[in-house]
């Protein structure tokens, strides 16, 4: 699967202490708009964010 999201902890985010600073992940997609579509999703904020709240996570779009 050649199109993939890279997912990692921003700098300021004290879960780096716990995780590591190079922790990641990454998901690997059919197509590009599959990933995209997915991307859309996990960066939304969701109905459970308390007002104020950002998110912590870096998300990269990646191909093989």
């Amino acid at each position: 699967q050649p199109y993939g999201l890279r997912i990692s902890l921003a700098a300021s985010d004290p879960f780096r202490k716990l995780l590591g600073a190079d922790w990641h992940r990454v998901h690997w997609f059919p197509d590009a708009a599959r990933r995209d579509a997915a991307l859309t999703e996990m960066s939304r904020k969701h109905e459970y964010s308390r007002p104020g709240d950002r998110p912590a996570l870096v998300f990269e779009r990646i191909s093989r």
